[in-house]
C-alpha cells in the first residue's frame, strides 16, 4: 500500500508540473488585453476543471501558488517561465504579460511576500548565467512597471511596493558581485559583459526606486524651468522638505536608510561604470568621476557617525544623528537624479532630453547669476554645490549620446551651452572649472559637423568663444589652466592657424602672465599633436619654434625655464642652428638658457644619432660663420674656432642619459669617416671615448671596413724609392690625406685598455694572426689578415704612405699589447737596419717609444728588447751628416734608448731599492739598457758595470768603437735626464752619477770626458735634489775640469758649476766649503783664461758667488 501511495504521489506531481507548465505557457502567450480581461472576470466560475481558457489558467495558477505558499513549496516553476519570457521578449511592445500576472498575484499580500522572497533568493540559488540575465531583466521591469488596466482593479505592485523594495534590497550585494565578475580586459580597457550590464542597470533601478518618493510628478517644461531649478537646487543643497502623510514619511525614512546602508555598493557601481566608459565615452566617464568623488565625500563626511541601527549612549548622539540624517537625505535626494542618468540601457531618456537639458542649463545660469561663492558659517559655499550638481548632470546627459545625437544637440543648443559654461570659468572652485572644461571641450571640439551648413555653424560657434577664452589668459589661476587646454585644442583643429597666431602674439606681450600662459598653450598644443595622427603644418611649427627661441631671452626666469623644457618636444631640425648660435651668445642669460635647452633636447633624443648630427653640423656651420661673438672664439686659433670646452658640459650631461650606445656609435663613426676633415666630430668623439671603448668591436669593425676599401694613389709620389709627395697643394692630395688619417684618428681616441683584448678578432685576428703570419722579409701580408693590427702596421711600414699617416699609424701600433708588438717590431727593425730602410726604422722606433711611454717596462720582454738594442746599435754606427736622414734616424735611436732607460729605472723594484747604496749593483742589473749605455760611453764596449770606487784612478781600456757612437751614448743619457719622471730621479741619479764621476777621472779621451761632464751637468740640472749625496764629488769634478781640462772640459765644467750654484739650499749647504776654492779659481780664470766665452762665464759665476 505504501509503495502504491508513493507512486500515486509521484504521478500526481508529474501531472501537476506538466499542467502548471501549460498554464504558464498559455498565460504568457496571451495578449495583454485578453489577459487583463480574464483577471477582471476571475472568480465568476471557480468550479471549472479544465484548463482550456485564460480564465481557467488563472484559476489553476492561483490555486497552485496558494497551495505552494501554504506548503512552503518552491515557486520556481512559476517564476522561471516569467524570467525566460521577460528575457525573450525584452524591449518589445505588448510584452508585459509577466508584469500583469505578478501585479494580479501581488494583490494578496501573503502571495506577494512569498513570490518576492522566492524571486530574491533565486539570484543566489541559481548559478545559471541565462537565468541571472533574465532575473535582472524581470526585476528591473517590475521596479519600473507602469500598468494600465482596462478594467478597475487593484494595483498589487504599487500597494506592496515598499515591502517589495525591502526584500529585493537584499540582492544588492549579489548584483555587485555579478557586476564585478562580469568585467573583462580588451586592448587595455575594461569592458562589461551582457550580464554585468544587466546587473548594473538592475542595481540602478533598485536604488532609484528607493528614492522614488521625492520624484517630481512630471519633468518640468521650459516655461516652468525656474521652479524646477529651485526644486533641484534645494535637493543638491540638502534643503528638501517632502510633503507626505505620516505613514508615507515613515516608509520614506526607511527607504532612505536602506539606500544609505548600500553606500559602499554604490561607490563600487560607479567605479565600474567609470572603468567601462572611460575609453568609449570620455565626457560621460568624466561625469561619473565627479559623481564618484561626491559619493566618496559623502562617505568621508557622514560615514563616521553611528546610524539608527548602531545607537550609542554618547551625549552627542542627537547632534550626530541630525548630521547623519542630513547625509542620508542628501544621498537620497541627489541619487534619484544621478541614477536616472547612469543606466547603460535606457531608451526613454532620449524622449525628453530637451527638457532635462534646458532644466540643467537654467539651473547653471540661475545660480551663477544669483549666488556668490562666499562661504557660510558652517563652511559651505552657497551655490557652488548646486552648480556642481547641475554640471555633473549635464556631463552625464550629453556624454551618453552617440555622435549623431550629439551633433544634433550642438546645432540646436551649442551657443547656449558654451555661453553657460564660459561663465563658470570665472569660478574659484576647481571642481566647477574642471566639470565645465570637460563639457566645454566636448561641446565645442567633439562635434562632427558633416554638412556644410552645420560646419559653418560649428566654426562660427568656436570662433565666437575664442576671444572670450583668450581674455581669461591674463591671470594665473585655475581658470587659466583650463583655458590653456581648451585654446590649445582649438589651435590644433583650427587649420587656418589664426588662433595659433594670436597665441604667438601673446608670447611677445608685455604682461608676463600672458606670456607664461601662452607658453603653456604651446606646451599643451605639442602634447596634443604628439598623441594624434594629425600634425600641424611645417610653417606652423616653424613659427612656434622661432617664437619659443626668442623666449630664451625673456626677463622672467620661469618663462626661460619653461621654454628650455619645451624645446625638446619640437622637431630638432627647426631649432638646432639658432639654438647653437644662442648657446654662444655674449649675453650670459641667453647663453645659460640655451645651454639648458640644448641639454634637454639632447637628453630627450638621447639615442637618436640624427640629433647629434644636427648639433655637430650646427657647430661646423657656426665655426664658418662671420657672426660668431668675439668672446666665444678660441683666441689661440686666431678667432677661427669655437670654444669646444663649452660643448663638453653638454656632452657629459647627455651621455648620462644614453642607455644603448650601440645605436649611436656606428652612425657616429660613419659620419666621421664621411667627413674626415671635421674637427668638431673628433672633439665630440674624444669626450665619449670611454663609451667607445666599451663598444670597441663596433668601432674597430667600422674602421676596418673603411680602411679595407681605401686605395692610395701612388701618383702622389714622384719616385717609388723617394716616398716623397710632390702634390702637397692639390685638393686630391688633401682629401686623400684626410681620408687615410680619419680612421687612425678614431682609433687614437680609444683608451689603452681596448688594445689589451688579445682575443679580439677584429683587432688582432683569430689566434693573433698578425703575429703568426708576419712574412720573412718583415712585411705584413694585407691579403691574408683582415684585422686592424695588420692594416695599421701596413700603413706604418708600407713603402708608399703619407708621412703624417705613417707617424700616426706607428704611434697606434705602439699601443698594441707587448705580446703582439715586440716580436713583430723587433723583426721589422732588424730587417730595416739590414736594408737601411730609414723610414721603416723611424716608424719602428716610434712604435717602441710609444709602447715604453704608455705601458712602461716589462722584464718579460728583455730578450726581445735586446734584439731591438742590437738593431739600434747598427744604426748608430752608420756614418751620418748633420741634418741628413741617417742622423734623424740616429736621433730616434737615441730617444728610444733613453726611454728604455727611463722605463727601467721607473719600475717599482728600482724605486724601492734606491733607498740604500748597497743596492746600486742590484739596481744596475735590473737596468740593462742603462748599464749598456754607460759601458759603451766609458769603454766603447758592453760589459757589466759594477759600482765604481770614486777615488780609484785606474784608467780603463777603450775599444775601437768610433767616437761618434760613444757621443751618441752620452746624448742618450742627456735625453734620459730630460725624460725621466719625478719618481725615477733618485734611482737614476744613484745608478748614473757614480759611474759618470768615476769615468771623468779615468777616461783618457778628452772628448769623452767633456761629454761625461756635459751628462753630469744635465743630471744636476734635471734631476735636482736627487744629486744631493753626490754633490761634493760633482763639485770636485767641476773644479778639476776648470783647472786641468781641455777647452771643452773647462766650458762643460763651468756650466756644471753654474748648475750646482743654482741648486736647492740643501745642495748649496753640502758644497759650501768647496765654493771658497771655486771662488778663487773663478777669479783667476775670469782674467787669465784665453777663451773669451769662458772668461765671460766665469765672471758671471764669480758675481753670483760674491753678491750678498
Amino acid at each position: 500500500m505504501e509503495e502504491e501511495e508513493i507512486m500515486w504521489k509521484l504521478d500526481s506531481n508529474s501531472v501537476e508540473s506538466a499542467t502548471i507548465g501549460r498554464v504558464m505557457s498559455t498565460l504568457l502567450s496571451s495578449r495583454p488585453r485578453k489577459l487583463q480581461e480574464a483577471i477582471f472576470r476571475f472568480g465568476s466560475n471557480p468550479h471549472q476543471t479544465s484548463v482550456s481558457s485564460s480564465d481557467e489558467s488563472l484559476w489553476f495558477l492561483n490555486k497552485y501558488v496558494t497551495d505552494a505558499v501554504e506548503k512552503k513549496d518552491s515557486l520556481d516553476q512559476i517564476l522561471v517561465p516569467m524570467i525566460e519570457s521577460s528575457l525573450k521578449y525584452r524591449g518589445r511592445k505588448h510584452s508585459n504579460q509577466p508584469m500583469i500576472i505578478l501585479n494580479w498575484l501581488f494583490q494578496e499580500k501573503l502571495l506577494c511576500k512569498a513570490l518576492v522572497t522566492s524571486l530574491a533568493t533565486m539570484i543566489s540559488r541559481k548559478e545559471d548565467r541565462y537565468i541571472a540575465l533574465g532575473w535582472c531583466t524581470l526585476v528591473r521591469e517590475l521596479l519600473e512597471v507602469e500598468i494600465t488596466m482596462t478594467q478597475p482593479t487593484k494595483n498589487g505592485v504599487s500597494e506592496n511596493y515598499y515591502a517589495l523594495l525591502e526584500i529585493l534590497c537584499a540582492c544588492i550585494p549579489r548584483l555587485t558581485v555579478i557586476m564585478c565578475d562580469g568585467s573583462g580586459l580588451q586592448d587595455g580597457s575594461e569592458l562589461p559583459t551582457r550580464l554585468s550590464v544587466a546587473a548594473a542597470d538592475c542595481f540602478l533601478a533598485l536604488t532609484e526606486a528607493l528614492t522614488r518618493k521625492t520624484l517630481l510628478s512630471k519633468v518640468p517644461s521650459r516655461n516652468n524651468a525656474s521652479n524646477s531649478v529651485v526644486a533641484l537646487s534645494r535637493i543638491a543643497e540638502n534643503k528638501v522638505e517632502p510633503v507626505t502623510t505620516s505613514s508615507e514619511a515613515s516608509n520614506n525614512v526607511e527607504l532612505d536608510w536602506l539606500l544609505w546602508d548600500h553606500l559602499d555598493e554604490l561607490i563600487v557601481l560607479v567605479q565600474k561604470l567609470v572603468a567601462w566608459n572611460r575609453k568609449s565615452r570620455p565626457l560621460y566617464a568624466k561625469g561619473l568621476e565627479q559623481v564618484l568623488k561626491w559619493l566618496e565625500e559623502i562617505k568621508s563626511h557622514y560615514g563616521n557617525f553611528p546610524d539608527e541601527h548602531h545607537k550609542c549612549l554618547s551625549l552627542s548622539w542627537k547632534t550626530d544623528k541630525k548630521i547623519l540624517k542630513t547625509g542620508v537625505l542628501l544621498l537620497s535626494s541627489c541619487w534619484k537624479h544621478y541614477s536616472r542618468l547612469l543606466h547603460l540601457e535606457d531608451h526613454k531618456i532620449s524622449q525628453h532630453y530637451k527638457d532635462l537639458l534646458e532644466q540643467y542649463l537654467s539651473g547653471i545660469q540661475f545660480y551663477t547669476e544669483n549666488c556668490t561663492e562666499k562661504r557660510t558659517e558652517n563652511g559651505d559655499t552657497t551655490g557652488i554645490e548646486t552648480r556642481k550638481f547641475f554640471l555633473n548632470c549635464l556631463s552625464l546627459l550629453l556624454g551618453r549620446f552617440d555622435q549623431q545625437q550629439f551633433d544634433r544637440i550642438m546645432l540646436e543648443y551649442g551657443i547656449e551651452i558654451s555661453n553657460a559654461l564660459l561663465s563658470q570659468f570665472h569660478s574659484a572652485d576647481e571642481d566647477v572649472i574642471e566639470g565645465s572644461f570637460s563639457i566645454f571641450k566636448a561641446a565645442v571640439f567633439k562635434a562632427n559637423y558633416s554638412s556644410s551648413q552645420s560646419r559653418s555653424t560649428g566654426t562660427s560657434m568656436m570662433d565666437s568663444v575664442v576671444p572670450s577664452l583668450l581674455d581669461l589668459l591674463n591671470e594665473r589661476n585655475v581658470t587659466s589652466k583650463a583655458v590653456v587646454m581648451l585654446v590649445a585644442e582649438y589651435c590644433f583643429i583650427n587649420t587656418d592657424g589664426h588662433c595659433l597666431q594670436e597665441i604667438l602674439k601673446l608670447l611677445d606681450s608685455p604682461n608676463a602672465l600672458q606670456r607664461t600662459n601662452a607658453v603653456d598653450v604651446v606646451r599643451e598644443l605639442i602634447r596634443i599633436s604628439s598623441d594624434s595622427v594629425h600634425v600641424l603644418s611645417n610653417s606652423m611649427w616653424q613659427d612656434v619654434a622661432k617664437r619659443l627661441l626668442e623666449r630664451l631671452a625673456d626677463e622672467e626666469p620661469e618663462i626661460r625655464s619653461n621654454t628650455s623644457n619645451l624645446l625638446p618636444m619640437i622637431d630638432p631640425s627647426l631649432i638646432f642652428p639658432s639654438l647653437v648660435h644662442l648657446f654662444y651668445s655674449s649675453d650670459e642669460r641667453v647663453c645659460l638658457s640655451a645651454s639648458d635647452a640644448l641639454i634637454a633636447v639632447l637628453k630627450y633624443h638621447s639615442e637618436k644619432h640624427e640629433v647629434i648630427f644636427m648639433l655637430l653640423d650646427s657647430l661646423s656651420n657656426l665655426t664658418q660663420s662671420l657672426d660668431i661673438p668675439d668672446s666665444s672664439r678660441d683666441k689661440g686659433q686666431g678667432g677661427s674656432m669655437l670654444d669646444f670646452d663649452k660643448v663638453r658640459m653638454l656632452i657629459a650631461e647627455w651621455s648620462k642619459s644614453v642607455k644603448d650606445w650601440k645605436l649611436l656609435i656606428e652612425p657616429l663613426i660613419d659620419k666621421m669617416l664621411a667627413e674626415p676633415s671635421n674637427a668638431n666630430i673628433v672633439k665630440f668623439l674624444s669626450h665619449i671615448s670611454e663609451h667607445l671603448a666599451d663598444n670597441a668591436d663596433i668601432v674597430f669593425s667600422r674602421v676596418l671596413l673603411h680602411m679595407k676599401g681605401q686605395e692610395l694613389d701612388k701618383s702622389f709620389f714622384a719616385r717609388p724609392d723617394s716616398r716623397t709627395c710632390t702634390s702637397n697643394d692639390s685638393d686630391a692630395f688633401t682629401r686623400s690625406l684626410f681620408d687615410r688619417l680619419c680612421p687612425l684618428l678614431i682609433i687614437r681616441l680609444l683608451p689603452l685598455r681596448v688594445f689589451n683584448h688579445l682575443q679580439s678578432r677584429v683587432l688582432y685576428g683569430q689566434c693573433n694572426e698578425v703575429l703568426l703570419h708576419a712574412s720573412k722579409n718583415g712585411d705584413i701580408d694585407m691579403n691574408r689578415h683582415d684585422c686592424v693590427a695588420t692594416l695599421l702596421m701596413n700603413r706604418a711600414f708600407g713603402k708608399f704612405e703619407f708621412e703624417d699617416v705613417r707617424k700616426l699609424a706607428a704611434e697606434l701600433c705602439g699601443r698594441f699589447h707587448p705580446k703582439v708588438l715586440f716580436p713583430i717590431i723587433s723583426s721589422q727593425l732588424e730587417h730595416a737596419a739590414e736594408s737601411q730602410d730609414i723610414l721603416k726604422i723611424k716608424a719602428c722606433l716610434f712604435c717602441i717609444c710609444t709602447s715604453l711611454v704608455v705601458r712602461g717596462w716589462d722584464p718579460k720582454f728583455c730578450n726581445v728588447l735586446l734584439k731591438v738594442r742590437n738593431s739600434i746599435e747598427k744604426v748608430l754606427l752608420w756614418r751620418s751628416l748633420e741634418g741628413d736622414e741617417v742622423s734623424k734616424a740616429q736621433h730616434g735611436c737615441i730617444d728610444c734608448l733613453a726611454l728604455m732607460i727611463c722605463a727601467e729605472v721607473q719600475t717599482p723594484e728600482s724605486i724601492r731599492n734606491s733607498s740604500t747604496s748597497e743596492n746600486i749593483g742590484k739596481m744596475c742589473s735590473r737596468s740593462p739598457t742603462l748599464n749598456y749605455v754607460i759601458s759603451q760611453l766609458m769603454h766603447g764596449k758592453h760589459e757589466f758595470m759594477s759600482p765604481p770606487k770614486l777615488n780609484s784612478k785606474t784608467y780603463i781600456s777603450e775599444s775601437s768603437f768610433p767616437l761618434p757612437f760613444r757621443i751618441c751614448m752620452a746624448n742618450t743619457l742627456i735625453s734620459a735626464c730630460q725624460k725621466i719622471s719625478d719618481i725615477g730621479r733618485e734611482p737614476f741619479a744613484q745608478m748614473t752619477l757614480p759611474h759618470l764621476v768615476h769615468s771623468i777621472e779615468v777616461v783618457r779621451d778628452q772628448e769623452i770626458r767633456a761629454a761625461c761632464i756635459q751628462v753630469v751637468f744635465s743630471v744636476v740640472y734635471h734631476v735636482k735634489s736627487a744629486v744631493l749625496p753626490f754633490a761634493p764629488d760633482i763639485l770636485e769634478v767641476a773644479l778639476k775640469s776648470l783647472r786641468e781640462g781641455s777647452e771643452k772640459e773647462k766650458m762643460a765644467g763651468a756650466k756644471l758649476m753654474a748648475s750646482l750654484m743654482a741648486s736647492e739650499d740643501p745642495i748649496l749647504e753640502c758644497i759650501s766649503e768647496g765654493l771658497l776654492e771655486a771662488r778663487s779659481l773663478l777669479s783667476v780664470m775670469s782674467s787669465t783664461d784665453p777663451s773669451p766665452d769662458l772668461r765671460q762665464l766665469c765672471k758671471k759665476l764669480l758675481v753670483c758667488l760674491t753678491s750678498p
